[in-house]
């Protein structure tokens, strides 16, 4: 006994050691996509070194009502200060893929011992499950996309969370009802919490558990005491139903809501009602990726991915409906002849509900299977465990599964090592996705190739002319080959014209862009240039909430105060403040107008938002509520504005507009 429980602890380390090598190559790639949009709040306020600075930090997340501060903590293990090296997170990350393949070996330990399996097949497949799911080349762009940690922390609390219940659950059957019920509660309520604030799909953690209950226990694992029998079910009603009950209905209240407006959500080209019938496609997309694996994928570029119209547009719509209709239906069905099987099925579909129904999220990401794929190479591996027939067929594949995932998995993670080839593989792969031929045009642009980048970009941008990535980018790789032309500032403007939303794209754009405006730096590229295709954005109708709308006044401002017209730049830098009246906004265009030195004008600004300020936007419910809490606490809002008020009171007095000094930068949290 003691010799086989040896043999498995080594066949796990060997298990993890294989991972590692596996993904190795993939540590030594750089930030992507989102990396960008969520990682620099690291240093908004400053390196986190001290409880003030920590304390804004943890409350800046704004994504989730929770804002995501488990996450945001753990960033702090790599970093405390922006910018940082990818190195630390990604290694993190892996750390992380390893603990979690060891929660899942116990977890399928666990159940295994519940469905009654013997002690040598259920830890066999126990440590199959857990070494195809640890070792399969899907999850390497989760565990390699850094700011994914989000999708994996709720996965490491959900398991925790699960084996906890289940020891107090088995407590519960031995008459220990004090002890069973504070198990219970502490893993279903008390790490259901934290998987919240991890990501908000830690929330499914009672639906999973509920699952686990109807299929593996109750059927065998029946409680004769009456107390703890009374407790069980109060956990279970308060910790598991409600919460489950409150998901649903949520998401079926989303759902009916969304399919009654019947119209396009937000900057989302699609519906509610269309996402639910495309969901079903995209499911059925993530099985084939995990039951037919292969080295590369599409990544994270999946912007191409057509919605479904109707029942039949396109056709593949309701065939992939009644598959994963069917595929319910019959894990319910044998849940009680085949109930690893069921429960994997169901395990997975449940996992999905969050993010693949009725929340308007986009529409396809890899990352959304971690969590729910836990479960599903548990059935194979109990198959290959139970070794009382086709015993060669079984070691075979017990030997060439792992060896074959392991392979595509660092295929996959040399990819991710190599941003260049990446970019490349990706563009290829998805020929009509703008992010993914714009981050390659990119990647060729930094590799010195403009002209490859131009016939990329031209090429798509034919057939997606209200892509403003691909416009933007275009010009950028013609300003690289001698100048741009009337053609490509007529594209840009088109592009302006229609686009749903820019979010922080055409500010970062044209921050770098307007110096090269204004020196003379890409023949055809003009102030008055940019400020055409700032125009084009003011009267984009899907641009005039009052957002998108500040933004591209505060631009406009930019411009006039580039061409030495400060009272023009005051003006629109006060009409954008009024649109969003946010400290942030006025500190960043006062300290703009001292640094290209007009302080007075400067003081002009604090003077109007100190007049306005009555009038401030409201925080939001949930993080951003706290965050504003906690800045007020600090004082720090009155801080920064006495700090840059008497900067630019002193260099108003000395006729000199250095206020360099002051270390606000766009993206001070509002």
């Amino acid at each position: 006994m003691h010799r086989r429980f040896f043999g498995l602890s080594l066949l796990l380390l060997l298990s993890l050691g294989s991972t590692w090598v596996a993904y190795s190559p993939g540590l030594h790639g750089g930030f992507l996509f989102d990396d960008f949009a969520n990682l620099p709040t690291l240093g908004v306020t400053g390196p986190v070194e001290n409880w003030p600075t920590f304390w804004r930090y943890i409350t800046s997340g704004t994504a989730d009502p929770t804002g995501r501060p488990l996450t945001l903590l753990t960033f702090l293990l790599d970093a405390q200060d922006w910018p940082a090296a990818a190195y630390s997170f990604k290694r993190t990350n892996l750390f992380l893929h390893l603990l979690n393949g060891i929660l899942l070996y116990a977890l399928l330990t666990q159940l295994g011992r519940l469905l009654g399996n013997h002690e040598k097949q259920k830890r066999t497949a126990a440590l199959l499950g857990a070494t195809l799911w640890l070792l399969h080349p899907l999850l390497v762009s989760t565990t390699l996309y850094i700011v994914q940690r989000e999708a994996m922390l709720p996965a490491t609390c959900t398991m925790i969370g699960l084996l906890l219940w289940l020891h107090g659950r088995h407590r519960l059957t031995q008459g220990e009802t004090l002890a069973g019920l504070a198990w219970s509660v502490l893993g279903l309520g008390g790490f259901t919490t934290l998987g919240v604030l991890a990501k908000a799909n830690g929330a499914l953690l009672p639906m999973l558990a509920l699952l686990i209950e109807l299929v593996v226990l109750a059927p065998r694992h029946a409680m004769h005491h009456d107390g703890a029998r009374q407790a069980h079910r109060l956990a279970l009603f308060a910790f598991g139903i409600v919460p489950s009950a409150a998901i649903l209905g949520y998401l079926l209240w989303t759902g009916l809501h969304g399919a009654l407006a019947d119209g396009p959500v937000g900057f989302r080209p699609w519906s509610v009602g269309q996402r639910l019938l495309t969901e079903p496609r995209v499911l059925l997309d993530y099985l084939q990726l995990l039951w037919l694996p292969r080295p590369f994928s599409s990544g994270l570029f999946n912007d191409q991915y057509v919605a479904s119209t109707s029942w039949l547009r396109p056709v593949t719509t309701l065939p992939a409906m009644l598959a994963v209709l069917g595929l319910i239906g019959f894990a319910w069905w044998q849940r009680r002849q085949r109930p690893a099987l069921a429960l994997a099925v169901l395990f997975y579909f449940a996992g999905q509900l969050l993010e693949s129904t009725s929340i308007p999220l986009e529409l396809y990401f890899e990352h959304r299977n971690y969590l729910p794929a836990l479960l599903m190479f548990w059935p194979l591996g109990l198959w290959l465990a139970d070794v009382r027939t086709l015993r060669v067929l079984k070691y075979a594949l017990m030997l060439a599964l792992p060896l074959g995932l392991a392979w595509m998995t660092h295929a996959r993670a040399e990819l991710w090592g190599d941003v260049h080839n990446q970019a490349l593989l990706w563009a290829r792969i998805n020929p009509d996705s703008a992010r993914a031929q714009t981050n390659a045009a990119q990647i060729e642009m930094q590799a010195g190739q403009p002209q490859a980048a131009i016939r990329r970009l031209e090429k798509l941008l034919a057939n997606q002319p209200r892509q403003v990535q691909l416009a933007f980018n275009l010009i950028g790789a013609r300003c690289m080959t001698g100048g741009i032309t009337v053609t490509d500032l007529a594209a840009a403007q088109l592009a302006m014209q229609g686009t749903p939303n820019t979010g922080t794209l055409f500010a970062n754009w044209f921050e770098r862009t307007l110096p090269v405006a204004m020196s003379g730096g890409c023949p055809g590229l003009t102030a008055q240039g940019l400020q055409k295709l700032i125009d084009a954005g003011l009267k984009n109708t899907k641009l005039s909430a009052a957002g998108p709308q500040q933004d591209l006044t505060y631009l406009r401002g930019k411009i006039a105060l580039a061409q030495g017209q400060p009272d023009a730049a005051l003006a629109d830098f006060t009409r954008a403040l009024d649109l969003q009246i946010r400290p942030g906004m006025a500190l960043e265009a006062a300290a703009t107008l001292g640094r290209a030195g007009y302080p007075s004008h400067g003081l002009q600004l604090l003077d109007h938002y100190e007049a306005v300020s009555g009038n401030a936007m409201k925080p939001g419910l949930g993080m951003p509520w706290l965050h504003e809490w906690v800045l007020k606490r600090q004082h720090y809002w009155p801080h920064e504005l006495d700090h840059l008020r008497h900067q630019l009171a002193l260099d108003a007095e000395a006729g000199s507009g250095n206020t360099s000094s002051h270390p606000l930068q766009p993206g001070t949290p509002a």
